[in-house]
């Protein structure tokens, strides 16, 4: 997604990993044998680098994950962190007039829900679509059947395209079963869904030639839907079967489209800008990790909060800060990094810059004194 032009998609719709800590692995004598994918999560396994990114450029987000780091477990927080680098690119790809269809259960859905607040904007929420997808629920002796999945559907602006697919749809679906492993349609895939469920959203959230994109395509179930409706599509997966399995779906369903027009790689392509960005921030490179810059400005400054001059104990207890903020043009580079007490860091938020909070401490009698001699 990362090389992908910006506002380019009408629509994603997509099924990630739930976070069911566990493998998953598709029948052995399927169209999908051999393919597998591990949902489990820790939070030592992350890349530092989204790390550093989201606490630097999506402090709010970054909340979300955190609370449910702390709320469920390191392993939830893992599985956020994973998730909310690509609702990030996800939210840099789709149009102004684009929309979000990301399918969950409740395993996690009410941490994710948090994360797409943070991202989309709360007032861009428009639907939790409740999916029944089984009226036989496995048999349980200490609480309910498990019967649904939860589809959550944002815009990401105030405009975006929406035809209603009949007067009895409501965000209760029930009328769409699952698949049984008799299906005709059935690939094998251990987490596949009906194409009839994708062929819902894309028919209620796009038009006859906008472009779909999935970038959890395991089995090509929102591709093969997209095709069958007369919409563009991009599928992204990492696994090694996909292109093999959308042929042959395509094959299977007699979709009139030859495959030769369609192409597939596992090069990554060069980045093409549609738009001009608008700062250089994206193109800005991180020759520090956070850590490093603390250890950094530590070793300059000694354990002195920058903001009111107090000096603590440890190191714990700094924090660190851009002196012009990034809602300001700000970079994340050492020379605009600067550490602050937790008071202070509160108080400067991402509004002020450092010059303006010594001025705002000095006003309110906030500075620490000047021992004496």
């Amino acid at each position: 997604m990362r090389v992908m032009a910006g506002e380019t998609v009408d629509l994603i719709a997509t099924d990630p990993p739930f976070n069911k800590g566990r493998d998953f692995h598709a029948s052995p004598e399927s169209l999908t044998k051999g393919a597998k994918f591990q949902d489990r999560w820790r939070w030592e396994d992350l890349h530092q680098e989204w790390i550093d990114r989201l606490e630097d450029d999506q402090p709010r987000l970054m909340e979300a994950i955190q609370s449910a780091r702390h709320a469920h477990s390191a392993g939830m927080g893992a599985f956020m962190c994973f998730q909310a680098v690509r609702l990030l690119e996800m939210h840099r790809l789709l149009k102004p007039d684009g929309s979000l269809f990301l399918h969950c259960d409740p395993t996690a859905s009410h941490y994710i829900k948090a994360c797409l607040d943070a991202i989309f904007g709360q007032a861009n929420f428009r639907n939790e679509i409740i999916w029944r997808r089984t009226a036989a629920p496995n048999t349980s002796y200490k609480a309910l059947g498990k019967v649904h999945d939860v589809i959550f559907w944002y815009s990401k602006g105030e405009e975006y395209f929406y035809e209603q697919q009949g007067s009895r749809v409501v965000s209760l679906w029930d009328d769409i079963k699952r698949l049984e492993s008799t299906s005709k349609e059935n690939t094998g895939f251990p987490t596949q869904k009906p194409l009839a469920l994708y062929e819902r959203i894309i028919q209620m959230a796009s038009e006859p030639g906008d472009i779909v994109l999935d970038p959890f395509a395991g089995c090509a179930t929102t591709c093969v839907a997209a095709e069958r409706l007369g919409r563009k599509w991009v599928g992204i997966d990492i696994g090694d079967k996909v292109a093999k399995v959308v042929k042959e779906r395509m094959e299977r369903e007699q979709i009139p489209l030859l495959y030769k027009n369609i192409t597939f790689t596992n090069k990554m392509p060069r980045l093409r800008q549609v738009k001009k960005p608008t700062s250089d921030r994206c193109a800005e490179p991180r020759t520090m990790s956070r850590q490093e810059m603390k250890e950094f400005l530590i070793a300059k400054h000694g354990l002195q909060c920058q903001g009111c001059d107090r000096t603590f104990d440890i190191p714990d207890y700094l924090q660190l800060d851009h002196i012009t903020p990034r809602s300001e043009g700000g970079l994340n580079h050492i020379s605009n990094r600067t550490l602050l007490c937790g008071p202070c860091n509160v108080r400067k938020s991402n509004v002020l810059t450092l010059t303006g909070l010594r001025r705002l401490n000095k006003k309110q009698g906030l500075m620490a004194k000047p021992s004496a001699r």
